[in-house]
């Protein structure tokens, strides 16, 4: 069972391929208010980048810092912000591509790979973080947020922000086909 999260893992953003090649390339049932779906779809998936830009101020995983577990930032109130962030980005551009109907469809396929990708990421971090990730798995949940004051200053990762945004600015190509569709198919 192992072996197939760690195929899941390995494949994730492959695997979010074939959803987000449907909402730029269906039109069907769009639902024809610009007005809504460009201001309320680009809202969502800037919450979506702003959480990976949080994220990725304590995380590091794109910029030159040796890794260490995080428990701070987003991760000090649950244990998976990036693939939350994923999934926000995802959901906005599926309301930019105006397949409002097909919003449960994305939220349920990112729920359905990401179950097989935390658990495969979390028998990987356990085995090299040993106890000190046991108890941040058996104090932050996985999905829910707890809400609990953080202990960490913010002040140590004020640095990392500039970085962190440099490092998320690919995101924002994700939404220049849903300008496209709307250019060349309206």
């Amino acid at each position: 069972m192992s072996e197939r999260f760690r195929r899941v893992f390995e494949v994730r953003g492959l695997l979010m391929a074939p959803p987000v090649l449907f909402i730029i390339l269906y039109t069907r049932g769009e639902y024809e208010n610009d007005w809504v779906v460009f201001p309320l779809g680009f809202a969502i998936f800037l919450v979506g980048v702003m959480l990976r830009v949080w994220a990725q101020m304590h995380l590091h995983y794109r910029l030159s810092e040796r890794k260490v577990l995080t428990q701070t930032g987003p991760y000090a109130y649950v244990r998976n912000p990036i693939y939350i962030a994923n999934t926000t980005m995802l959901l906005g551009m599926t309301v930019l591509s105006e397949l409002l109907w097909f919003a449960p469809i994305m939220f349920v396929w990112c729920a359905l790979v990401y179950a097989f990708v935390v658990r495969y990421e979390e028998a990987h971090l356990k085995r090299k973080y040993g106890d000190a990730y046991q108890r941040f798995l058996n104090a932050t949940r996985r999905w829910i947020p707890r809400i609990q004051r953080e202990t960490v200053s913010r002040l140590s990762v004020r640095k990392y922000l500039k970085p962190s945004i440099l490092a998320e600015l690919h995101c924002f190509l994700l939404v220049i086909p849903f300008f496209l569709k709307e250019l060349l198919v309206h």
